[in-house]
Order: structure tokens, then sequence, then C-alpha cells
């Protein structure tokens, strides 16, 4: 498959453990590898047991996680690689901190409640939490502050994961990540962009109009 001449962009999926962060990054990534991308996914647990073995779970030791994750992310990013993060990254000082050292970033709220995600939490470590078994567990005793101007929010007890999917590459593409002819192939892209093709039609349209008032207003 021909190599696509790609911007680089960090795409950080953030929300509680068993939101549904991992399986959202790696549905992404099948499809845009699919197409030709370079992509990487960096999740925060494999990281943590390569470059984070000396951290624990308070928050100055997650906010250094985060920063070491941020920091592999915009080597990749700069570098013209398409970077999924999936990470709780609880804090928004610190996920503002990596998006400004980005620079090309898109943060995705992947948002299920928190009984749901306790539901779907199969190594039950949300009911050792619960029982005292583990400390500083997010969502139990310690906070999670979700985004306040994600750039996608993802509603995973509500959405299939292609759907969710689908809001994520939308605004990728939107945002000037990914080329929109490159997923001619999807129905459902496809209204989309003729959608957005018809309101731009529509707009240059108004703009016309309206210069051409402009102009006879001018010779009168």
């Amino acid at each position: 498959m021909e190599k696509i001449n790609q911007n680089g962009v960090t795409v950080w999926f953030t929300g509680l453990s068993c939101a549904g962060k991992t399986t959202l990054s790696l549905a992404v990534a099948e499809e845009l590898r699919s197409l030709g991308y370079t992509v990487e996914v960096l999740d925060s647990t494999v990281v943590r047991q390569d470059l984070g073995k000396s951290l624990g779970f308070s928050k100055v030791d997650r906010d250094e996680n985060i920063r070491r994750i941020g920091f592999l992310a915009h080597l990749l990013t700069r570098n013209g690689v398409i970077v999924l993060v999936s990470a709780i990254s609880p804090y928004n000082q610190v996920r503002a901190e990596v998006r400004k050292r980005i620079g090309n970033f898109m943060e995705v709220y992947v948002n299920a409640p928190l009984e749901v995600c306790e539901a779907r939490d199969k190594k039950g470590l949300y009911q050792l939490a619960r029982a005292g078994g583990i400390k500083e567990f997010t969502g139990i005793d310690l906070p999670y502050e979700a985004p306040p101007h994600p750039e996608v929010e993802c509603l995973t007890d509500l959405e299939t994961v292609g759907e969710s999917k689908e809001k994520v590459i939308l605004k990728m593409i939107n945002n000037g990540y990914l080329k929109p002819r490159d997923f001619s192939h999807s129905s459902a892209y496809f209204l989309i962009f003729k959608g957005r093709r018809k309101r731009e039609e529509e707009a240059r349209r108004k703009e016309l109009i309206a210069s051409i008032n402009i102009y006879g207003n001018f010779r009168q």
C-alpha cells in the first residue's frame, strides 16, 4: 500500500477506567492503518510498565506518568505520526500542559457513568477499591476531572464502538489531519461530507450575493 503523506497529531483518549478508551483507540487505529496511515498507539498501562516502574498512583506520580507519555507523543507527532493515547489522565491541568507542548492535539472524552464502568470491570478493580484493597483509585477515592471543552465526546454507554469511532475520525477530517477522499468507501462519512459541502456551497452563495449587493450600492 502506498504511504500517505500525512500530518502528525496526537489524539488523547481520556476517561475513567473501563470507559472504553483502549477499545476505541484500537478501533480508530485499525481503520486508519487499513488506509495506509502511520499510527502509533500509546496505552498508559503499557508505557508505565517500561517508563514508569518507579511511579506510584499519587497525583504527583500520575502527572509525571502523563508528562512522559506526552513527551513520547510529542516526538512522534512532530515526525508526522498519528498518535493515539489511551490514558485515564484524570487532571485537567496536566492534560492542558501536554496539549500545549504537542500542538497538533485533539482531546477525546470517553464518557461513561461510573456505574457502567464498574459493571464492565472484569478484573474487579473497582470492587477492590471500594473494599479498600486498592488505594488512590480514580473515581473511588481520587477525583476524575472531566474535560471542559474536548474536541470530541463519546458516550460509550449509549453509542456503539463504530459510532464513537466515526465521531473521532470525522473530527480528525474536519481539523485537517485526515483526507476526506480516503473515506469515500463509507456511506456514513459520505453523507456527512455531502452535507458539509452543501453548507459550504450555500455559504459561498450568500457571500457572493452580499458582495453583489455591496457593489450595486456602491455604484448607485
